[in-house]
């Protein structure tokens, strides 16, 4: 067993497993035992079991936070490991809201009813919790090796604030997106769904013999976590540009998604309350850019400043989203994709 003492990407084998030992048993009590059969999760519901996992993430924070201050744990940086911590984990969280949107057209484009949405969201967390850790440990190793990169992370982030602020957003229109285009093309799709599978074995129309197949409920799935890649290209710079310690910046990622799939089907329905939000997350990136330049020139930033201006913004921008859009419409899109999920579903 002194394998498990053996440090391993800056921290001792055995807190990596711990915590993948965590995150896969809240995923086997989510599946197993609240979601063992397939059905539409309610608002109510879904608050709740949000509420349960940000609570969770909030005593897992509070463990690190403790184990730091009583010297049983150290950063790779000097950081402080609970700032950090809740900082990258409600920058995550925050940034994270913007997929909400996203993930709903996929779901209406490949007619995903709702009682099978949160299967394919949970199994999708496996997915993100490997490529995670390959973008945070690729990128962990390169800023370690050549720490200028910090630099043009804070440029990248302050870039991308400033595109948030004053670019409209893009062409929403799935059927557009080449990696669609790509699958359809290239894998044996069914066109109707056979419950919570992702492949079936039906004829082959040319040779008669029994192949696998796609369903649309596995399309919905890869697409969604090549979105989450996407969104992860803003989020993982905005976590090192907090810390370089690769345990911290991967738990607080990890933590802030598994809260959202249960999150998302009460933001799903009220995702056009926070359009300013994203002019907070923006504001969020931009001093979280500079804050790099101003650590590499004049000296680090006081972690509980970053922690403090973070909070403030994303709350600013809720509260402001929230007051602004109060008694305006679900947004027409979202309905008419909504509409056609369910006629297509038949």
């Amino acid at each position: 067993m002194d394998f498990l003492l053996l440090e391993w990407v800056g921290k001792p084998v055995w807190m990596w497993l711990g915590f993948l030992a965590i995150v896969f048993a809240l995923l086997a009590f989510d599946l197993g035992v609240l979601h063992k059969e397939d059905k539409e999760m309610g608002i109510a519901e879904s608050l709740w079991l949000s509420a349960f996992y940000i609570g969770f993430a909030m005593l897992y924070g509070g463990a690190i936070w403790w184990a730091y201050e009583a010297g049983h744990i150290a950063t790779e940086d000097g950081t402080h490991a609970g700032v950090t911590y809740f900082t990258g984990f409600f920058i995550e969280k925050a940034l994270s809201i913007d997929n909400v949107f996203v993930i709903s057209l996929i779901f209406g484009f490949f007619a995903i009813p709702r009682k099978y949405q949160y299967r394919a969201l949970v199994w999708g967390i496996i997915a993100v919790i490997v490529l995670r850790g390959i973008m945070i440990g690729v990128g962990a190793a390169l800023v370690q090796e050549y720490d200028w990169l910090l630099f043009i992370f804070g440029a990248f982030l302050i870039g991308t604030g400033i595109k948030m602020m004053v670019v409209p957003e893009g062409d929403s229109d799935i059927s557009k997106n080449p990696v669609v285009r790509f699958l359809k093309r290239h894998m044996r799709v069914t066109d109707q769904l056979h419950d919570q599978k992702f492949f079936v074995r039906q004829p082959d129309p040319k040779t008669g013999k029994m192949v696998a197949w796609a369903t649309p409920l596995f399309l919905a799935l890869v697409v969604i976590n090549l979105a989450d890649l996407v969104f992860a290209v803003d989020s993982v710079p905005a976590i090192f540009a907090i810390t370089t310690d690769t345990f911290i910046v991967y738990t607080a990622n990890i933590m802030a998604i598994l809260g959202l799939r249960a999150l998302y089907f009460a933001l799903s329905a009220m995702v056009h309350r926070f359009h300013y939000l994203k002019y907070a997350l923006a504001m969020v990136l931009v001093f979280i850019g500079a804050k790099i330049f101003w650590n590499q020139i004049f000296g680090k930033v006081d972690p509980a400043i970053s922690l403090g201006v973070t909070a403030a913004l994303i709350a600013g921008g809720i509260a402001y989203s929230l007051w602004k859009t109060r008694g305006a419409p679900p947004a027409p899109n979202a309905l008419v994709a909504e509409k056609e999920a369910i006629e297509r579903a038949g």
